[in-house]
């Protein structure tokens, strides 16, 4: 298949941008270049190679049919695999065939959506200004800001994406990674019988295998007693690499040991009030709307006997029912 013209109407286009986009530079600091070469084993010419090797087998995978080529994006999936390319490419395959396999978690993110917006403003996912003590960046979620009798769980999901979406194509984030506090002191049955199995087993998988993000470290607070037994299900899902990175931790004060206070919002103890937080991240989003927009551009031929879609089906062979059928405490 040929490239075709260039441009964002090019089968596989790239976002005009006015640096140069081969991957010879490194736009970051010193201290993230070391740590870039140390976690990830990128250096100039391993960045360089591996962009183009992308590149090309994008332009002759027979089933993309149109994808992003710029650096910002491929870099996504080569960081988080650690520059293997094998394993880059599974990756970005598997981001292109969920995209399409659950447009109603993956497409269609808009700032402008009435449920996303009125989600975001009310506070119940908000990326932190500040990044952690080892320079991640930090998102919480607060279970009590989202209703669960008013948005359902697709609504819940596609807020996500959309916060997600708007950080991966940052460079410092891809090579330091996300952290995540997750209050859950509102959490109700109402909030977890919102999800089936089947649909929890899926999310995961694509949070586990078909995401760019380097997850970090996991804290859960305020987790009320009769959702043990649905956390012990969620953390059965995970790899071990994820269960190892998650914390639990009884109270606030509790947390506060874990994440420096001062990062966090001023409900919960931190300096900047969370509304503040909430009006910084949503001009992000407006800045970056067209750009996200954009992504529903990327297409994949769907094949049903194709590798990732049977290994999605094979997964969730057997699995029924919802969260209403687990004893609680």
């Amino acid at each position: 298949m040929g490239v075709g013209e260039d441009g964002e109407n090019s089968p596989f286009f790239m976002p005009k941008s006015d640096d140069d986009d081969d991957g010879s530079k490194f736009h970051l600091s010193d201290e993230l270049r070391l740590l870039a070469q140390t976690e990830l084993r990128e250096d100039d010419a391993t960045r360089q190679h591996a962009l183009q090797q992308m590149r090309e087998w994008i332009q002759k995978h027979p089933d993309i049919k149109c994808c992003r080529t710029d650096s910002a994006f491929l870099l996504r999936f080569l960081r988080t695999k650690k520059f293997s390319i094998p394993l880059a490419q599974e990756m970005l395959e598997r981001y292109l065939v969920i995209r399409q396999l659950y447009p109603q978690w993956f497409r269609g993110l808009d700032i402008d959506d009435p449920a996303i917006s009125e989600l975001l403003e009310g506070g119940y996912i908000v990326p932190l200004p500040q990044r952690d003590g080892l320079g991640r960046q930090v998102i919480l979620t607060c279970a009590a800001r989202f209703d669960p009798y008013k948005f359902t769980s697709v609504h819940m999901t596609r807020c996500h994406s959309l916060v997600v979406e708007c950080l991966m194509d940052d460079e410092e984030n891809q090579i330091r990674g996300y952290s995540y506090c997750n209050d859950e002191s509102g959490l109700t049955m109402g909030h977890v019988s919102l999800w089936s199995l089947s649909d929890i087993r899926k999310i995961l998988r694509c949070i586990q295998n078909s995401t760019p993000m380097r997850h970090k470290a996991t804290h859960f607070f305020n987790v009320p007693h009769y959702a043990n037994k649905v956390f012990e299900f969620f953390i059965s899902l995970l790899n071990e690499k994820l269960k190892d990175r998650i914390m639990l931790h009884t109270s606030i004060d509790d947390l506060r040991e874990a994440v420096d206070p001062k990062i966090l919002p001023k409900e919960y103890g931190g300096e900047v009030p969370l509304g503040d937080m909430i009006a910084q991240f949503r001009k992000q989003l407006e800045a970056k709307r067209e750009a996200i927009k954009a992504l529903d551009k990327m297409e994949i031929e769907l094949n049903p006997k194709g590798k990732y879609v049977a290994d999605m089906e094979d997964e969730l062979a057997g699995i029924a029912g919802s969260f209403r059928q687990l004893q609680v405490d």
